[in-house]
């Protein structure tokens, strides 16, 4: 990326955010690897294999700008395994973007997808960019060029990209577009996420949301509490956070407080969410809602609730606020935002975390049945959707949430072992070629 365009980098206003900015990603998700593979004595030969990505792909972004200007961006698309199908993953397009993020990423949808037993392998995508400011025009012609030179890995039984942050429904679209284009036929199934006017799938926007209300209705009757009388607080106010916030007040639920990038909100009676989101459509955030007690960014997740969802971005709960969190659970919208060290401290603490792997999988759920109705040109109803996706999810948490009790050890361990069963089982028998 040319130098004099870049972003400039976002100054968090506490030392400890800025720690756990540099927290490498990629570390952190092989130490989950080691501490799993070990507990379980997970055959060398798969441990080594998902110690490595199976393709990396770098590629140089040139656009042309609004003002005629031609800037260079960087983007990825990495593909970490793929021994159980074709590698499933989102783009992001964010200026913190980095090759170990992207890495981690990659890995954890490959965990991801075997917990929940998807037939698909982890990858991950994005650009190294500040899409706020840049113009539709700049982020088609962004999109369109990335999904060209990523168009020699990506395919319906190769590969297929999703949205993920600072990426929607319309990226898709232009992703779709430019591939069709790229083969000479049109071809829905090499994205999920897509509008339903080109293939998109009826609950795909909801499913990541409507996920992590499932695992939380699953864990509150396991763990014998009235969801009904629970508080929950939202960290991250997108199409995850938002999404599952909602999903909790049509259940009966209170959310207490919520936070974008500008701030964040909090009313121990319950935030009133629609005139929330009726605010936001005119602003460039939720933190100038006057209705509403005005709580600092990073000091959200210490607010007292029950019920914490961190939906923001990675590494949010760190060792030097997991002990000032207040809740009894947390149940993780997001990709990685709690690190191995706070994770200890939680577990310590008695509070009980459903890990992203399990919580936020609604989203590649709903992507796959996506594909599959791409795939037979056959579609369902979104009542079918959501019924096929809570029985997938009621599965996988039931499954974890016992294997964790039987062997005393915290959920995020028992996603994996649960997860790395399948994918051991899966290296063993295809073997290695030649």
């Amino acid at each position: 990326m040319d130098t004099k365009s870049a972003p400039k980098p976002v100054v968090a206003k506490h030392p400890e955010v800025v720690e756990a900015m540099h927290e490498n990603p990629w570390h952190q998700a092989m130490e989950q690897l080691d501490r799993a593979g070990k507990a379980m004595k997970l055959e060398p030969f798969a441990l080594e294999r998902l110690r490595h990505c199976k393709r990396i792909l770098t590629v140089s972004v040139p656009v042309k700008m609004d003002d005629g200007s031609v800037k260079v961006f960087e983007g990825y698309r990495i593909q970490h395994n793929m021994d159980r199908g074709p590698a499933k993953g989102g783009i992001r397009y964010h200026p913190s973007v980095s090759l170990d993020e992207v890495k981690a990423l990659s890995f954890w949808m490959t965990m991801k997808c075997a917990v929940v037993n998807l037939p698909y392998g982890g990858a991950k995508g994005g650009i190294i960019c500040d899409p706020k400011k840049m113009s539709r025009g700049e982020l088609e012609r962004m999109t369109r060029r990335y999904t060209a030179e990523i168009s020699i890995i990506i395919g319906p039984d190769k590969d297929i990209p999703a949205p993920d942050v600072n990426t929607n429904a319309e990226v898709m679209a232009w992703i779709m577009d430019t591939y069709s284009m790229t083969i000479g036929y049109s071809c829905p199934g090499v994205v999920t996420g897509k509008p339903i006017e080109i293939g998109g799938s009826l609950g795909r926007n909801e499913a990541t949301g409507r996920g992590v209300f499932y695992v939380t209705r699953e864990l509150a009757q396991r763990e014998g509490f009235d969801l009904r009388k629970a508080t929950v607080v939202v960290q991250g106010f997108g199409n995850v956070g938002s999404n599952a916030a909602n999903i909790f007040v049509e259940h009966g639920t209170k959310v207490v407080g919520i936070s974008d990038v500008g701030g964040g909100l909090y009313d121990p009676k319950g935030l009133d969410l629609h005139d929330i989101m009726e605010y936001r459509k005119t602003h460039d955030s939720i933190a100038g809602y006057p209705k509403a007690e005005k709580v600092d960014v990073d000091k959200v997740i210490e607010l007292p609730c029950d019920i914490l969802i961190p939906a923001a971005m990675e590494g949010t709960i760190t060792k030097h606020n997991a002990d000032k969190i207040k809740a009894k659970y947390v149940i993780e919208g997001a990709n990685g935002p709690t690190t191995n060290d706070a994770d200890k401290i939680l577990f310590a603490k008695g509070i009980t975390v459903v890990p992203d792997i399990l919580a936020n999988a609604g989203g590649v759920t709903v992507s796959y049945f996506e594909w599959v109705q791409d795939m037979q040109a056959y579609f369902w109803s979104e009542k079918d959707i959501n019924a096929r996706l809570q029985d997938i999810i009621v599965g996988a948490f039931t499954e974890v949430y016992d294997l964790s009790k039987k062997e005393k050890i915290d959920m995020r361990m028992g996603a994996f072992m649960v997860g790395l069963r399948r994918l051991g089982k899966a290296a063993t028998i295809r073997g290695m070629f030649p």
